[in-house]
């Protein structure tokens, strides 16, 4: 039987995969694994029942998802604070300020409304790890416990949930006002549409808001992180400052510039990394990346004395290297930005007053702050279909062709070969001085992992 969980908790087509009784024996299992198991030491001295905090994205299947998870809890002896409709790192961040056993989040991200998903996160709001998870699934296939009378979990709304979180974010700021700026905020039609204009808005900026109506259907619908169109012409028309766009549950944040050109999260990983530096704040002057980053954020962060730690791809493996080596600030080209010092998981709210705080406090444009970070290189990905991808690190011709292409790249440039984890695909980026360099040396490597590689 395949692995239920993914590489971000159970997702899939909601009432296909994703059903109401799956979600009913996901939190049973939860509740044995994250909440009598694990229940904090106080909690359990004092004969008390384990307490979750739920939250979901406004997709309209959140409303019967989170209505299972809620039951398959409360019927299990856990207590319930029911945040509704937030981003996922405040529901991250809630788990850890009320000291809550654990917490479950209903999203599927940046994925269409017809899909959704069920993320559990550990005490202190951290992702779990594989073993846990494990632990979970096999728990499914358990009886679960069935108190009665006053053992059983009582379910409450969680009436501050999003006034709690929004403080935490102001905080953030420190001193620092974005009073005299002009933010478009895109909000995806997702959890971010109450919260994120609210902190923008109390920070002192001058709001104007798109994609801030969701109808449960229309999350990541022609807005957000994943189209950046309506922004780029609302920052235009406005003539703002900058423009934060999010995804469905806001753990990503992407940009803006004042002439509508898009930053990247390489791009706003520069600018952090190096505001982060100046005030001693970056741990080890060390920025941890996926290996997808584009080599000009590494040529840039080594001009201003940063260092990179690299990981797999996924914000999961940039976390991982952030805790064993206590580093301050890592994250993703997509825009996963970690701020260890704030947040356990990517917060794009966070990231996104971060960036508009150091252009306030620097009075310096988001493009000119981009541009002095870093020299974004041309990248081009191939994917290579209908390939033995289990060959592409092995194999000795496709081995001396990347050798070759990277020889003829130099310093400038450089070849990522990715066996896809779904589907047997190759994928072949090339990062080179110009797009016609790294087209031509694109094309013509992946061409050899087709002939060389075919299934």
């Amino acid at each position: 039987m395949a692995r239920l969980f993914g590489t971000d908790g159970v997702r899939g087509v909601a009432n296909e995969l994703l059903t109401a009784e799956v979600a009913l024996k996901l939190s049973q299992a939860a509740a044995v694994v994250l909440g009598h198991r694990r229940i904090s030491s106080e909690r359990a001295a004092q004969g008390k029942r384990p307490v979750a905090v739920v939250a979901r994205d406004p997709r309209v299947s959140g409303e019967f998802i989170s209505s299972a998870v809620e039951a398959g809890l409360a019927a299990s002896g856990v207590d319930v604070y029911d945040a509704g409709v937030l981003p996922t790192p405040a529901a991250a961040f809630l788990v850890g300020d009320i000291d809550a056993d654990f917490g479950v989040m209903i999203s599927a991200s940046h994925n269409p409304a017809p899909d959704n998903g069920i993320k559990f996160l550990a005490r202190g709001g951290h992702k779990l790890d594989d073993s846990v998870e494990d632990e979970i699934e096999v728990q499914m296939g358990e009886e679960p416990p069935r108190p009665i009378g006053a053992e059983v979990g009582r379910v409450q709304r969680f009436s501050d949930a999003e006034d709690r979180y929004v403080v935490h974010l102001l905080k953030s700021l420190g001193e620092v006002s974005l009073k005299g700026m002009k933010i478009v905020l895109d909000c995806a039609h997702g959890a971010a549409s109450g919260c994120s204009p609210e902190a923008f808005a109390a920070a002192g900026a001058e709001v104007v808001v798109i994609g801030a109506d969701p109808d449960g259907l229309n999350i990541n619908d022609g807005y957000g992180s994943t189209h950046l169109g309506p922004l780029q012409a609302a920052v235009v028309e406005h003539k703002a400052d900058l423009g934060i766009a999010h995804d469905g549950d806001a753990d990503r944040c992407l940009a803006v510039d004042h002439t509508g050109e898009v930053i990247d999260g390489d791009q706003i990983m520069g600018v952090l990394a190096r505001a982060l530096k100046e005030t001693g704040g970056l741990v080890d002057d060390t920025l941890v990346v996926t290996v997808m980053s584009n080599l000009g954020l590494k040529l840039g962060m080594a001009a201003a004395g940063i260092e990179l730690v690299e990981t797999a791809v996924g914000d999961r493996y940039v976390l991982e290297a952030m805790r064993s080596g206590g580093h301050s600030l890592g994250g993703e080209q997509s825009g996963h930005l970690i701020f260890s010092d704030y947040a356990t998981t990517g917060d794009g709210l966070l990231t996104g007053l971060q960036l508009a705080a150091r252009v306030s406090a620097t009075g310096t444009s988001l493009r000119q702050l981009a541009e002095e970070a870093m020299e974004r290189l041309p990248q081009v990905l191939v994917n290579v279909k209908g390939v033995d991808k289990a060959k592409a690190k092995t194999h000795d011709a496709v081995l001396a062709a990347v050798a070759a292409t990277e020889s003829r790249l130099g310093e400038k440039g450089r070849v990522l070969l990715r066996p896809s984890g779904t589907e047997p695909v190759v994928r072949v980026m090339v990062e080179a001085e110009t797009a016609e360099i790294a087209d031509s040396e694109a094309a013509a490597l992946a061409e050899i992992v087709q002939a060389e590689l075919a299934l």
